[in-house]
């Protein structure tokens, strides 16, 4: 398609549905060198795209009361004269603001009601599970000719750490670590909500028993609102609660500098995967939202399921059967002592 010169790519959801379509990026810059990429993103998620070198300019979603402005999007859309369209996470509104836009090749799924404003259809069933979200990012690509193979490793994601944060990082370090060089442990104990999580009984038992036997700093980080969840994963151990004091763009700096850190089914894990980190991960069996589909994308992974095994598992029968309690803590805390050599 000798036509693609002008691409927009929407991803107008969570910070880790956005870091597994950055990689789209990448891909199309090695086939379309001279091709403009914008992003079309949220407000919050942004800073994941600052000076990323293969990403020509960001678009911020208009939104008012939460909701996408159908206006002031189409506006500024039409302005951009892009030739190619991604929805990678469709909306009925943002279907129909690309349809208005008149972008004449757009691409997204042929399974939502709304399907007809879209004119080149990629016919997967995201829910089934059956690949990784980040391959079902690039196969979209083949609607461009840009064909991909069942061997998508490695992956470009290039996300650049902006130096402000890095200092801020490095001096919040200094300041609550001092001197002593130490390997660095990050636990996020919150999450989005899209998953099941390790229930915080667990998550203070693991990270009391780490901060007791390994000689490491461990940073438990989350939001301002997460702070109090921070605190009882904390227990009565010596470590650094930093929830409320990181931007995305600070934590992501903080991340750069971690060894390992251990999370939820959440964005920081996605994040720490893009910086090819040692990640140990807490995912449930369901297909909708398993390892299989929302893992972190790399090989520098463990991830711990339930021990309890279901078939056909559903958020209700996970929450029920209280399976993710029966991920065993101390298997854990060896893989971290094994990532940590």
């Amino acid at each position: 398609m000798s036509k693609v010169k002008n691409i927009l790519i929407v991803r107008t959801d969570r910070i880790g549905d956005l870091v597994l379509t950055i990689p789209m990026a990448a891909k199309i810059k090695e086939f379309y060198p001279g091709a403009r990429i914008t992003y079309l993103i949220r407000d919050y998620t942004a800073p994941l795209l600052q000076k990323h070198p293969d990403i020509d300019e960001i678009l911020v979603l208009k939104e008012k009361n939460g909701k996408a402005d159908l206006i002031e999007n189409l506006n500024e859309i039409r302005k951009g004269n892009y030739d190619t369209c991604f929805l990678v996470y469709p909306s009925f509104k943002m279907a129909l603001i690309i349809f208005l836009s008149g972008i004449p090749g757009r691409i997204a799924t042929a399974y939502r009601w709304y399907s007809f404003l879209f004119n080149k259809k990629i016919k997967e069933h995201r829910k089934s599970g059956d690949r990784h979200e980040l391959e079902y990012n690039l196969n979209m690509l083949e609607k461009i000719d840009i064909r991909t193979t069942d061997n998508y490793k490695p992956v470009a994601f290039n996300i650049q750490v902006d130096e402000k944060a890095l200092k801020k990082v490095r001096d919040f370090l200094s300041e609550k670590m001092g001197p002593e060089e130490k390997k660095i442990i990050i636990a996020h104990p919150g999450s989005g909500g899209s998953a099941v999580d390790l229930p915080q009984t667990r998550m203070k038992e693991l990270v009391e028993k780490l901060a007791q036997s390994l000689n490491c700093q461990i940073i438990l980080t989350g939001s301002s609102q997460e702070y109090e969840i921070c605190r009882e994963a904390a227990g009565k151990s010596n470590v650094i609660i930093s929830a409320g004091e990181f931007n995305l763009s600070e934590l992501t700096a903080l991340i750069s500098q971690a060894d390992v850190l251990i999370a939820n089914s959440t964005g920081p894990i996605h994040i720490a995967a893009a910086f090819g980190k040692k990640i140990i991960g807490f995912y449930p069996r369901i297909k909708s939202c398993a390892k299989e589909r929302w893992g972190p994308y790399t090989d520098s992974a463990a991830v711990f399921n339930p021990e309890i095994k279901c078939t056909d598992c559903t958020r209700q029968q996970c929450e029920k059967l209280d399976c993710m309690n029966s991920i065993n803590i101390e298997k854990v805390i060896e893989t971290v002592r094994r990532f940590l050599k």
